[in-house]
Formats: C-alpha cells, sequence, structure tokens
C-alpha cells in the first residue's frame, strides 16, 4: 500500500487548484521480494514515490500509484496569505471553544454545579487560551515575516543579510544531506540541469516513477527559476511531453500535464503547446472513468491554466469545452463542481465560447438544482452578461435566473431534510440575485413574475418552505430582529417587554448630545438599495401573502414570524417609501374588510391579526429609529458608563435604606458570616455598594460597625492570594465589577477615601508593581503580575481597579502618595512586557489632566510599534467626544493634539490609525476647526492623509488653509483627469461587499479600544466636489473651473451608452460628481443652470445598462438630499421621503419594456460531417446518432469500426453528447490512431494506406473480368 503518512492535506487556492507543503522524500525498501521504488530527486509537491507493483491487463508489470501524489504539493511556496489564512481559521474555531466554555462556566456556577465539573471547564478554557496567545503569535509573527520578503532592505549589505534571513527562515523540514544536495545543486546552471532532464526523459521503456520523477524536478526547477520558461526549446520540450502524454501510465500522463502547466508564459506559449495536439489528448483524458482520477485532475488543471495566462481564453478549444460541459452534468463525476466553476469563469471572460459549446444549460441547472455548493458565483456570472445588451444577446430565453425559484413553487417535491437544504441553498442564490441591479430588473419583468410565484409558495401548506421563505425575506429586507423578538416567536406575549417603553425616551437624550455632529458624512446607500427591494416586494403582493400566510398558519411560531415580519414591513414602507406609496399599505384594507363584515365567523381572525401587528408595530417603534441600521453615534459613547446607565431617581431611591433593612442586606449576603467568597452573594454585594453605600451614614456602619468593607477589601488584598488566584473567566468578571463599584463609592465620601488611602489593599499593589520597576531595587521569585498569571487569573484586574481610582482626583492623590504613578512610568519602559503596559494603559482614566496623560503619550512616542499602534487606539474614546462637552477637562482638544503628532510617527501604520481616528473626530464641526488649527502636515503620507485633508475642505478654515498649500487645485484636476473613475470602482465594491453581508468573526475582546474599527461599508466614501461645495470659496472656484458643466456635457453626450465600457465608466464617474455636488444646499444652484437631472431621470428610467440604471437612481438620491434637489425631482415625477433623520430615499416604478432583452443570438452553424465513402458515412451517421437519446442505444452496436478520428472529433465538438457516450466512441479508437496524429506520422500513413488500396484494386479487376468472362 502507498504510504499514506507521508501525504499533506491539500489546501486550496482561490480558483480551485490544490496546493500543499513538500512532502518528503520516500525511503528505499523492499519486503517479501516486491520491488519498491524511490526517487532520487523528489523536490516539493512532487509525486509519491513509495509503490507496490501489481499487474495490469496485458500482462506487464506497472507501478499503482497513489491518488493524491500529484494533488499534494502543486506549490511548494504555499503563500504568506493561505498561512494566514489558515492560522485565522484556527483562531476562529479556538475563540469558539472559548466562548462556549465560558459560556458553560457561567451556567455551571448559576446553577452551583459540582467543583470537579466546573474544573473540567476550567481546564478547558486554559487551554483555548494558551492556545490563542500561541496562534495569535504565530499570526503576528507571519504577518511580520510576509512585510519582510515584501519590502527588502534598501541599502545592498543589509540587503545580503535579508536574503540570507529568507533562506534560513526556510521550514528545516528536509534532512540536513538532503539540503546540502540541494544547495550543490543551486550552483549548477539552470539550463544545464534543464538540458539534462530533458536528455533523461529521451530514455525509452523504462518504469513509469522514473519519468514521473524526472517531472517533478522539472516543476521544481521552474519553481525556483521563473524565467527559464521563457528560454525554452519547444522543438525538444514539445517532443518529450508528447512521448509522456502518450504513455501507457495514467501518472506519467499526469505528470506530463503538470509540467506544461508550468510551462506556460503568454499565449504564444499556449498556441505552441497547443500545436502539440494538447487539445485531442485532454479530450481523451478528461473522458477516461473515474479511476484514471490522477490523470483526469491533472487535464483539468491544466484548462484552468489557459484561464490563467492573460487572453489565455482565446485559446481553449470548443471541442474541449464541450467535453468540460460533459464532465459538469454528469451527475457522479469526482470533478463536477470544478467542471461547473471553469465553466462560469469561461462565461465571464468569452461567453461566446461557452455559448457555442452548449454550456448555458448546465450553469443554469447549477444554479437551480441546489446541490452545487458555489452556486452564488454562477449567479454573478449570470448577473455579469445580463449588465449590458451586447452580452445579453448570448442568452436564449432569458429566464435562466428563474431556475432556482423553482424549487419552492414544486408542489410534488419529496419533503424532508435533504429539500429543506436545498431550499436554503436556493434561497441564497436568490438572495445573491437580487443584491444586484441586473438581477433585480431582469426578475421583475413580466410584472415581477418570479417574485409572485415566490410569494404564492407561502400558500403551500408546509411548514419548512414557509420558513425558508420568511427567513429569505427577513434576509433581503436587511431586517435584524429586535432583542425580543426570539421571546416573541417562543410565545411570550409583548405586554411583557416594560423595558422598552423607556427606551425612545433614552434616544432622545442620546440624539441630542450629539446634536453638532455633522450627519452628511453617514450617507448610507443601503436605505435607497432596500428601499427598491421592498417597492418591487410590495408590487408583487408581499402585504397581502403576508397575511393569507398569517390566516392560515401551519404553527404557532411560524404565524408570530409572519405577523413579526408584516409590522417591520409596514414600519420600512412608513419610513423607506413616499406617504403616496405607503399611506394605502398601513390601513392593511384586505383585513379591515373581513374585519368588517360582522355575519363572518373570520372577524373574529381578523380582528386578532390587526391586534397583533398594531402590538408589534408600536413595540418597534419603542425599539428605536429603525431596525435595519441603529445610529451609530451612540457607539461613540463610553462603554464602560453606557452599559451600566440608571436612573438617577432609581439611585436617589436606592441610598434612602433604613437601619434594619441595610443589616438584613449585609446578613444576606453572607460575607458577615464566612470568609469563603464563594458561598458570597455578589448580586446582593453589587445592588449595596451601588445603592445604600453611596449614602454616608451606611458608608460609615458598613465600615466601623460590622466587617463589610474590610472583608470585601480583604479579598481584593494581592497577599491573601484569593481574587489574585480566581480564574480568568467571563462569569468571574463579576468580581471585578464589583471591586470597581466598592472604590468608586468609598471614593465618594471623605471618611471612604481616608478608609482606602490606609488600607492594606493599595499598600500591597504597590509593593506587587515595585517588583516591575527597576528602580525600586525590589524583586521576587514568582510576582503576581507575571505574564501566565495575567493570562490565566484574574490578576489583571487589579489594573482595572486602579483605573476607578484614577477616575477621581482623590484616587490619584492614593496612588501618589504610594508611588504608584513613579512605578507606572518605569513599567511603561520595560521591553519584554507588551502585555502589561497594554493592560496598563487599557484600565487607566485619562480625562483629568496630569502624570496619566504624559503616561500615555510617552506610550505613543517611545515603545514598540504594536504598543503605539494600540496607545493611539485608545485616544479614540476621548478624541470623538464633542468638544462644548469636554471644555473643563480639554479631554478632546488634548486627545487631537496628540494625535496629529502621531501623524508623524516613523511607522506608516501609526499614522494610518491616527488618521482613521482624526477623520471620525472631524464629524464634529468644531472639532475639524480644531485639527485644522493645528496645521498637521500631511504631505508625506500622501494617499494615506487624502481622506483627512478632504474633510478640511468642508469649514472656510481648513478651506483657507489647504488653499495656502497649493493642495485644493492640484487635487482638482487629479480628481476632474482620473480619480472620478477610481470613485466608481471604490463605492461599487463598498456596496457588493454591503450587499454580501459576510457575517463578522466572533471576537473574544470584551473592549473595543484594542480592535481596530470595522470599516463600514455601503456608505457614501468622500468625494471632493461634495466637500469642495461646502464652502462659499469652493462653490465659486467650481464654477470658476468649469469641471460642474464639463460633467454635463459628459452625460448629455453618453446617456444613452450600453456598450463601450470605458464610456460607460466614465459617465458613471460624472454622476457621482454631480450628485455629491447636487446634495449640498450650496450646490443646488449648479442643478438649476443645468438640464443634467432631466438626463439623469431619464438613465434611471430608460439606459439600457443595468449598472447604469442603478447609479442613476444612487445620484437621484443623493440629489434629494437638499431641499432644491427635491423640489427639481419633483417637476420630473420623483417623489421623495424624508424621514426624522433627515435621509431622503427616491422611489418611482419602473418598467421592464425600457430594458432591451432581446435574446436572439447569432450561433455558429453546425455543418454536418460527412465522408464520400458509403461505409465512412455511415460511422459518421451513427456517431451523430450518439447524441440522440433516442437513437443512441442502435447507434452504439452498430458503430464498433476505429477510423477517421478527425472528422468523429469534428462532430463531437458540433453536438452534445453525454459523457459515457464520448468515452464510448473515443474508446473504439486504437492507441496507435492518436500515436499517428499527435507525432505527425498520419500523412505518410495514409499514403501507404492509399497506394494499398489501390494496388489490391488493380489486382482484383483482372480477376473479376476474367470470371466473367469464363
Amino acid at each position: 500500500m502507498t504510504d499514506q503518512g507521508s501525504l499533506l492535506a491539500p489546501s486550496r487556492t482561490r480558483d480551485g487548484r490544490a496546493l500543499s507543503s513538500a512532502t518528503t522524500a520516500a525511503s528505499v525498501m523492499s519486503r517479501g521480494g516486491q520491488s519498491s521504488y524511490a526517487t532520487a530527486n523528489t523536490g516539493p509537491g512532487s509525486f509519491n514515490s513509495q509503490l507496490t507493483t501489481t499487474v495490469s491487463n496485458d500482462g506487464r508489470l506497472r507501478p499503482s500509484f497513489d491518488m493524491h501524489a500529484i494533488t499534494v504539493g502543486d506549490n511548494d511556496n504555499t503563500t504568506s496569505e493561505q498561512r494566514q489564512a489558515e492560522l485565522q481559521d484556527q483562531i476562529d474555531k479556538e475563540t469558539k471553544i472559548k466562548i462556549g466554555s465560558e459560556n458553560l462556566l457561567e451556567a455551571l456556577t448559576a446553577k452551583n454545579a459540582k467543583k470537579d465539573q466546573r474544573l473540567q471547564v476550567e481546564e478547558q478554557l486554559n487551554i483555548s487560551n494558551r492556545k490563542l496567545a500561541q496562534l495569535k503569535s504565530g499570526l503576528a509573527a507571519e504577518i511580520q515575516r510576509a512585510k519582510d520578503i515584501k519590502s527588502p532592505p534598501p541599502d545592498p549589505q543589509s540587503r545580503l543579510s535579508y536574503l540570507f534571513r529568507r533562506n534560513l527562515s526556510r521550514s528545516p523540514s528536509r534532512h540536513v544531506a538532503k539540503q546540502e544536495e540541494e544547495e550543490d545543486e543551486e550552483t549548477e546552471s539552470p539550463t544545464f540541469v534543464l538540458a539534462e532532464i530533458l536528455q533523461a526523459l529521451e530514455a525509452q521503456g523504462m518504469q513509469p516513477e522514473y519519468y514521473v520523477e524526472r517531472a517533478n524536478s522539472l516543476v521544481l526547477l521552474f519553481r525556483r527559476h521563473p524565467t527559464l520558461k521563457y528560454d525554452l526549446a519547444w522543438s525538444i520540450f514539445g517532443l518529450r511531453m508528447q512521448t509522456m502524454l502518450l504513455s501507457d501510465s495514467r501518472e506519467v500522463v499526469a505528470a506530463a500535464y503538470r509540467v506544461m502547466r508550468y510551462a506556460f508564459t503568454d499565449r504564444k506559449s499556449l498556441r505552441i503547446i497547443r500545436a502539440l495536439h494538447t487539445d485531442y489528448l485532454v479530450i481523451l483524458s478528461l473522458v477516461k472513468e473515474g479511476k484514471a482520477s490522477v490523470e483526469r485532475e491533472q487535464a483539468m488543471k491544466f484548462v484552468r491554466a489557459f484561464l490563467d495566462v492573460k487572453d489565455g481564453v482565446e485559446e481553449i478549444a470548443r471541442s474541449v469545452v464541450r467535453i468540460v460541459v460533459a464532465v459538469a452534468e454528469h451527475a457522479d463525476d469526482r470533478l463536477r463542481n470544478i467542471a461547473t466553476l471553469t465553466l462560469a469563469e469561461i462565461l465571464v471572460r468569452k461567453p461566446s465560447l461557452l455559448v457555442d459549446a452548449g454550456g448555458m444549460g448546465v450553469l443554469a441547472d447549477a444554479l437551480g438544482e441546489g446541490s452545487y455548493h458555489a452556486a452564488e458565483s454562477v449567479g454573478a456570472s449570470f448577473l455579469y452578461l445580463l449588465d449590458t445588451p451586447r452580452r445579453r444577446q448570448l442568452l436564449r430565453s432569458g429566464r435562466e435566473l428563474e431556475a432556482p425559484f423553482a424549487t419552492f413553487t414544486d408542489a410534488n417535491a419529496i419533503y424532508g431534510h435533504l429539500h429543506e437544504d436545498k431550499l436554503k441553498a436556493n434561497a441564497k442564490v436568490i438572495a445573491s440575485l437580487l443584491r444586484s441591479w441586473p438581477g433585480l430588473l431582469t426578475l421583475s419583468m413580466n410584472d415581477f413574475l418570479p417574485l409572485r410565484s415566490l410569494l404564492l409558495s407561502l400558500q403551500i401548506p408546509t411548514p419548512h418552505v414557509r420558513n425558508v421563505i420568511l427567513e429569505l425575506l427577513f434576509d433581503l429586507l436587511r431586517i435584524k430582529p429586535p432583542s425580543w423578538s426570539s421571546s416573541f416567536l417562543a410565545g411570550r406575549r409583548l405586554t411583557t417587554y416594560g423595558r422598552v417603553t423607556n427606551l425612545k425616551n433614552q434616544q432622545i437624550k442620546d440624539t441630542s448630545t450629539t446634536s453638532g455632529e455633522d450627519n452628511t458624512n453617514k450617507w448610507s446607500l443601503l436605505d435607497h438599495y432596500v428601499s427598491v427591494v421592498l417597492a418591487a416586494f410590495l408590487h408583487a403582493g408581499l402585504v397581502p401573502a403576508l397575511l393569507l400566510a398569517e390566516e392560515e398558519s401551519l404553527t404557532a411560531a411560524l404565524k408570530r414570524k409572519t405577523i413579526l415580519l408584516l409590522g417591520e414591513v409596514l414600519k420600512m414602507a412608513n419610513e423607506l417609501l413616499p406617504p403616496s406609496w405607503s399611506a394605502q399599505l398601513q390601513v392593511l384594507p384586505q383585513l379591515l374588510q373581513s374585519a368588517a363584515k360582522f355575519q363572518s365567523e373570520e372577524r373574529f381572525t381578523a380582528i386578532g391579526t390587526i391586534y397583533q401587528v398594531d402590538s408589534v408595530n408600536r413595540t418597534l417603534y419603542r425599539s428605536g429609529p429603525t431596525s435595519l441600521y441603529a445610529n451609530k453615534a451612540t457607539t461613540n459613547t463610553d462603554t464602560a458608563t453606557s452599559t451600566r446607565q440608571t436612573d438617577p431617581s432609581k439611585v436617589q431611591a436606592a441610598m434612602q435604606v433604613d437601619e434594619q433593612s441595610f443589616r438584613n442586606l449585609m446578613v444576606d449576603t453572607q460575607v458577615l458570616n464566612t470568609v469563603s467568597f464563594q458561598k458570597w452573594r455578589w448580586d446582593l454585594i453589587q445592588t449595596i455598594i451601588e445603592g445604600p453605600l453611596l449614602n454616608a451614614k451606611r458608608l460609615d456602619e458598613a465600615m466601623k460597625v460590622t466587617k463589610f468593607v474590610h472583608r470585601l477589601l480583604g479579598f481584593y488584598r494581592p497577599f491573601k492570594y484569593r481574587f489574585s488566584e480566581v480564574k480568568n473567566t467571563k462569569p468571574n468578571q463579576r468580581y471585578v465589577r464589583a471591586g470597581c463599584a466598592l472604590i468608586h463609592s468609598l471614593l465618594q465620601n471623605p471618611e471612604g477615601v481616608k478608609y482606602l488611602g490606609e488600607s492594606k489593599f493599595v499598600r500591597q499593589l504597590a509593593e506587587c508593581l515595585s517588583h516591575f520597576d527597576r528602580m525600586s531595587g525590589l524583586t521576587s521569585e514568582s510576582p503576581i503580575f507575571q505574564a501566565d498569571r495575567m493570562n490565566e487569573t484574574l490578576t489583571g484586574g487589579y489594573f482595572a481597579l486602579l483605573g476607578a481610582l484614577t477616575k477621581d482626583t482623590r484616587g490619584i492623590q492614593i496612588l501618589e502618595r504610594w508611588r504608584v504613578i513613579n512605578m507606572f512610568y518605569h513599567i511603561i519602559e520595560l521591553n519584554d512586557r507588551d502585555d502589561l503596559i497594554k493592560t496598563l494603559l487599557s484600565n487607566m482614566d485619562y480625562s483629568l489632566d496630569g502624570h496619566l496623560r504624559i503616561i500615555i503619550s510617552k506610550a505613543m512616542t517611545s515603545c514598540s510599534k504594536e504598543i503605539r499602534i494600540y496607545a493611539t487606539r485608545l485616544l479614540r474614546k476621548y478624541a470623538t467626544k464633542p468638544m462644548h462637552v469636554t471644555t473643563s477637562t480639554g479631554m478632546a482638544e488634548w486627545s487631537i493634539r496628540l494625535l496629529v503628532t502621531q501623524l508623524y510617527d516613523p511607522d506608516v501604520e501609526v499614522c494610518e490609525v491616527a488618521i482613521k481616528i482624526l477623520e471620525e473626530a472631524c464629524n464634529q464641526t468644531e472639532s475639524l476647526e480644531f485639527v485644522v488649527k493645528c496645521r498637521p502636515a500631511l504631505d508625506h503620507l500622501g494617499e494615506i492623509g487624502a481622506p483627512l485633508l478632504l474633510r478640511f475642505l468642508s469649514t472656510s478654515v481648513g478651506y483657507h488653509y489647504l488653499d495656502g498649500l497649493d493642495y485644493i487645485t492640484r487635487e482638482m484636476d487629479d480628481w476632474f483627469l482620473g480619480r472620478n473613475d477610481t470613485y466608481v470602482a471604490l463605492i461599487e465594491a463598498s456596496m457588493a461587499r454591503a450587499l454580501a453581508d459576510i457575517p463578522e468573526k466572533p471576537s473574544a475582546q470584551l473592549s473595543y479600544d484594542d480592535t481596530p474599527e470595522s470599516p463600514e461599508y455601503g456608505l457614501v466614501p468622500p468625494h471632493f466636489y461634495r466637500e469642495l461645495t461646502r464652502t462659499k470659496e469652493g462653490c465659486r472656484l467650481l464654477k470658476q473651473k468649469g469641471h460642474f458643466d464639463e460633467f454635463v456635457a459628459t452625460i448629455r453626450d453618453f446617456a444613452m451608452e450600453d456598450d463601450d465600457a470605458e464610456i460607460i465608466l466614465k459617465v458613471k464617474g460624472c454622476l457621482w460628481a454631480v450628485g455629491n455636488v447636487g446634495s449640498m444646499e450650496l450646490g443646488a444652484p449648479f442643478l438649476e443652470s443645468s438640464d443634467v437631472v432631466q438626463w439623469i431621470v431619464k438613465i434611471a428610467e430608460q439606459s439600457e445598462v443595468m449598472s447604469l440604471r442603478g447609479t442613476a437612481f444612487y445620484v437621484l438620491g443623493l440629489v434629494s438630499r437638499s431641499l432644491h434637489g427635491q423640489e427639481i425631482l419633483l417637476e420630473y415625477g420623483w417623489d421623495g421621503v424624508v424621514n426624522d433623520a433627515a435621509d431622503a430615499v427616491q422611489m418611482t416604478p419602473w418598467t421592464a419594456k425600457a430594458v432591451d432583452m432581446s435574446w436572439k443570438r447569432k450561433a455558429d452553424a453546425k455543418v454536418a460531417v460527412t465522408d464520400s465513402d458509403p461505409v465512412n458515412a455511415r460511422i459518421l451517421k451513427l456517431a451523430t446518432d450518439l447524441g440522440n437519446t433516442v437513437l443512441a442505444k442502435k447507434a452504439a452496436n452498430d458503430l464498433q469500426i476505429p477510423s477517421i478520428f478527425h472528422k468523429v472529433m469534428q462532430i463531437l465538438e458540433a453536438h452534445h453528447f453525454r459523457l459515457p457516450a464520448c468515452r464510448f466512441v473515443l474508446d473504439l479508437f486504437d492507441k496507435r490512431v492518436l500515436e499517428q496524429i499527435v507525432l505527425e506520422e498520419e500523412d505518410d500513413q495514409e499514403d501507404e494506406d492509399t497506394s494499398e488500396s489501390e494496388s489490391e484494386s488493380d489486382g482484383e479487376g483482372p480477376g473479376m473480368n476474367g470470371a466473367a468472362a469464363s
């Protein structure tokens, strides 16, 4: 048997090809008389070379190669991106295990489970924490290594050491002797090695592994010397490859395909390779049975490699694509999925080739059958074709996108879990189709027929069908169910959500604090798109369909889910659609009619539904402004305070507890009864700390009369080893929270401050910190703040307690008294304890001016790059606060000054983080003006600093500052000449990413400060012309330059362009520029002075290019954001809606007639291949009949003559055949026929055949005459 232990599992690249790291060389062994072969020179990515021999049909001994040997190791240098992706996947898995362990531990703690159960879970949690730490450090090292490889040092001296370091960083997986051998080999000339290998391949009659070994060496050589393939002598190299491709051994053929893939350079090389008759050979390999999997797989990779070469698709023969189509439609074929993917790629690169090869049906089936897991990528290929009229002509029916809907409407389907999986797969495809303009407009044709059929499927009385459709609608309308939805769906009444009633008031308070924020930088295009999807479904009858589904509810859960969706739809219609559209929906006329029929019993059901919908609607409106997108401004508030915001009146009431009740509470906590903190009731302790202890009298009693405070503080004392030994788990964080609350309560009272200052708690903590202060002279064998304890126990929580002290001036005085601040300065200087520095910095409060601000500024300038980035991120919380709120402490000004200083950091990554935070701070007008006053120089940062400079344009102060730097005119010319086009790509990519709705990976971080803020996709990116028109000076310059008039002229001249991609891109760029100018109040006069809005409306309603219509729709939405813009749009029949957030969304019904959906195509005529010889003509006729399912069986019996291979191949190319039929026909031909064609010996052979036939006929003639005469 083949030694599987030496094989590595193949990883996958983006194009689906298998890759792997190097396989090790197998040892030479012989057992029991059987010969075992080993390669002498096996390189990375080679075949597995430990072989056993088996007897083949012709009696010769042939080796049985392992089928995975080729696929493993197809690429030696597994890319850094792949290694990073693998590490990230492992981190994600480990994070999920950690989160699960924490949740289980929390549940066990709540239930007072047995100690051994808790210990077991804690052990698992510790293992997860250790693994996570190792994986993260490995990922960081890999990222750094990738950067080192990308950017070698500039000077030659350091470059040499860099190259040596690169060589040393290779994996030491091979034997030392092997390495030396490789080094010797490197010293030889690669050209000489190539000639040597090609000469070795000339030998005939050797064992298969001999050729495979040399082929592996060739691949290794091409990898080491990528330029070598440009100097190949194709006359010799091609002949060697031909000989290998004609071998009887499947593994040798596979090796030849693999070598030839690595010899590809450009289109010319593909032509040379095709001249070796590889098309016929690939076809013969692909039609073979499954046992030849190695050969078939390499043949498929060979075809796919054509797509990696520029214009390589032009060199793929139609006959080859025909066979790939046959493989893709063969249900049991191993290569079916990769064949489908290849066809989808060909559809994008050269659609006419795929259409002529009959591959559209296969892809349409893959789109709708639910078994192909990457059906969304096939859908994307169809959407690409649908975008422009020229490409649309290649589609025959225009109904290709409707295939996924068929599963929902199939009444005869066999229901079960497989059917449900198929439905879910198709639901994903439908969602991906409706998330693009071509898909949405195509599915809206024929009066929204596909959408209507989907909504009618809600009437099918099968629970899982209805559930999948409801989930699909939630997904398409991007409805994020509110927090109470799971309880509501489980059957709880809405009246139980008492706390929801307070949310509305709370949000009004929150929004009032951010009134100074400039919301014009947070325009979401997703709202626009969702409004179109919602309108399409409402046209298709969404509300009646939901009411019918609610009336005929199959289960209670489905009934509630339907009501919840109905409530959300009515709310969204009210917010996103004009009143003329939504007013009729809100009254639910269908239900009202049923409720008004007093004689009918159905009226009670209708009244119940109205009550339920009304109840859900009221609760939804209390929950927030919209469930689509919560206002992200609230996330900027301090998490520590926002998570525990309490009403002042409630706090006051909690403080006023009488003496007896207070004593009873203290007794109930068990603190006075036992020293064991596990038996204490921490929920009650938290209540007492945050309530009665804020009362001076009760605090005095707790400190002096009882031992309540003494015992609590004693629990936190480091040298009692109680708090510091508790495991670092999520449930145990309550001890940290209680400790912080206790310190806060003590600091509110002079007696509490005095007690805290004299307690052993701060003194002992100072001593523990001094072990890491080199100036103190104190050391310890096992310091409490060592790295492993910080990870595994709550020791890091001490810094949170110190942070609670830094929030108050009295707390800072206590820290200064015990020299803790001095120690902080020295801890910051530690080079080997980044973890300690991070914990220290993240837990301190920098609101008060003093030493702590100096400490963080020191960390931002003198520590390692990682700490500098971390410390810079910490300032985000302070820099983004409104200035008028922080005037007393000067917090925002201080943080902005520090961030401006960070712009001059030698490391670009630090500058990038600082710029992003400053950009966010500039949403506040006051903050923006202050940043400009700091006069930051951003020239040295290039593209990174561009967004921040754009923000400066929005105020007169910033405009004059940039004008003095001569930035504005340079940038203006840059945008006019090219950046507009780049903007189109940026905004379309942002929208595609936002609509793709990729789920966020779980994060184990408790604090957002440590992680970079995730980018917000789907927002309108900053545009130069929008920022320019915010000021009168900018408008004056725009008018003077005349750029706006140029944009209008381009739109007017090329509005109806539907073919030239470059012109379409230019029109899109001009549309976005005009839209951004028109979105500003000062930019409205530009719209009024031209007829550009009329042309944008015309594009949105009549353009033949679907993506251009979508762009025009978005631009009209931007125009409507100014009052003047809305007035202009009303003149052209476009109605708008303005909600509380001043977000205007435009909507108008469209007609599918405007899009030319003529599905005619000019296909190449299929010429019937015939022959003058009646026998040959009969053979060709039978070969053609194999494509006919009725005549195929008869033809298979008759077609037994092996000849005229070329003409049969023409037939296979011209007609559609199933894979078994192709295999049968080609198996009839003798191997020698193929050898004659490939080695170009067929002409000589044909001459001999014709002369023989002529001599035979000459000899036969007289005999026949003589017989007649006699």
